[in-house]
């Protein structure tokens, strides 16, 4: 009995320390990505205030109109961060990109959190805001192929799916996070509070946490796999070159997860408020509850899809999100109540959920190792430039134009048709499940 206990607890520390690594390697991947989106719902939420102080217009609509441009223009630059930083990554490792990306995050929240309006200093203001948008964008182009491969490279294979969906959990709880700042700053601080400083707030707070992540970043250990990796001398030309079928693939299954999380998360509170009349203390209350299911529901979907097959999971998904979209959009706009509004974030939340936990794993699975963050990085951003950066743009212009409350809906459902075909080739052509390395 002596023998098998000195032989047994080896074995139980060996366990304890592996999960321990996995904890901080998952805090070390998620907390700039939480950040990265934390900018970007807080920036969604608070379009209105930052058009006033920083872009001033005798129209209220063409005001925030530039705002939500400026918002989309610094989609442009995440292309630009995709190439620059997933090649770096690519190159020199996982570890060196991430801290590279999070020292980009901060010079860029920076700006926008302490530059004066433009009452004060003119259009030195505006300028200074839509720079600091633009080093955002270009940080965030990197974040998520380095984070993602950092992730999964880390993970035991069979659990994969699992661990990379902490990736889109810690973006629901950083709208949580966000949609806590909107709900108590919008209901404790007077409109002149709000519009002089009230605003800043959480973009201050992001601004505490980016030395956290820093510190973090830079003690981890870099990836097993790319220690032993063959780096890629060109890894971008190599994408494109050997890998543009994975990539043309890639970007069409991350459709619907750019379109549905921009809308949804990210355009509701506008929506509800605008053009539904709900108060706006109820439309953060909403953006959080489907924060808070994104945020057990992605490792959920995440550990079924390891069993039941990634890509598999994330086709019944996106078919679900396609089939309800319209339907529970028509129904808040006939019935623009409370109920009905909590009711819809749920079931949205829910579904949006099981397409985004198995999808980092699904996209990692597509490439090579000795370019998966290029690949990684141009897919997310190419994605997000294209169809979610002026998503809320294109959704207040249509609604403008067309008078209807349904292209919200008809976006999402078309982002899905999308996602399923591009899934159904991918399927075919590669298999429901295979090696990422």
């Amino acid at each position: 009995m002596e023998n098998v206990e000195r032989s047994a607890t080896p074995r139980r520390l060996s366990a304890t320390h592996q999960r321990g690594r996995l904890r901080t390697v998952v805090i070390a991947a998620t907390i700039g990505t939480a950040l990265e989106w934390f900018d970007l719902v807080v920036y969604g939420f608070f379009a209105v205030t930052i058009a006033k102080q920083f872009f001033p217009s005798a129209n209220e609509i063409t005001s925030l109109l530039v705002a939500l441009s400026t918002f989309g223009a610094s989609y442009l630059m995440r292309p630009l961060g995709a190439l620059m930083l997933g090649s770096y990554s690519d190159r020199y490792g996982r570890k060196k990109g991430l801290t590279l990306s999070i020292a980009l995050m901060a010079i860029g929240t920076l700006m926008i959190a302490v530059t004066p309006s433009y009452a004060s200093i003119g259009v030195a203001a505006t300028i200074i805001v839509a720079a600091g948008r633009l080093i955002q964008g270009i940080s965030a182009g990197g974040e998520f192929g380095a984070s993602t491969s950092f992730l999964v490279e880390h993970s035991p294979r069979h659990q994969r799916g699992f661990y990379a969906s902490f990736q889109m959990a810690a973006q629901g709880g950083t709208a949580v996070l966000a949609s806590l700042f909107g709900t108590l700053l919008s209901r404790y601080l007077t409109p002149e509070q709000m519009l002089s400083w009230g605003w800043r707030v959480p973009f201050l707070f992001g601004l505490f946490i980016i030395p956290v992540a820093y510190v973090i970043r830079r003690h981890v250990d870099e990836t097993p796999v790319f220690a032993k990796d063959t780096h890629a001398a060109s890894p971008a030309r190599d994408t494109f070159k050997d890998n543009k079928v994975r990539l043309a693939l890639a970007i069409g299954i991350y459709v619907l997860v750019t379109s549905s999380s921009y809308v949804i998360v990210l355009y509701m509170p506008t929506f509800a408020t605008r053009q539904l009349g709900i108060d706006s203390s109820l439309a953060f209350a909403g953006t959080l509850l489907m924060g808070a299911l994104q945020m057990v529901a992605c490792p959920l979907a995440g550990a079924i899809a390891d069993r039941k097959g990634r890509k598999t999971t994330l086709l019944v998904a996106a078919a679900l999100i396609g089939l309800v979209a319209v339907p529970l959009f028509a129904w808040l706009i006939a019935s623009p109540s409370p109920f009905a509004f909590i009711v819809i974030c749920a079931v949205l939340g829910i579904a949006i959920s099981g397409y985004q936990g198995p999808m980092p794993a699904v996209l990692s699975e597509l490439f090579p190792s000795r370019v998966r963050t290029t690949g990684l990085a141009l897919t997310h951003n190419l994605a997000v430039a294209i169809f979610g950066g002026f998503a809320p743009l294109i959704l207040t212009w249509g609604i403008h134009a067309t008078h209807s409350r349904l292209v919200p809906a008809a976006y999402i459902a078309a982002a899905a048709i999308v996602s399923v075909i591009s899934l159904l080739i991918c399927i075919r052509k590669f298999g429901d499940q295979q090696p990422a390395d």
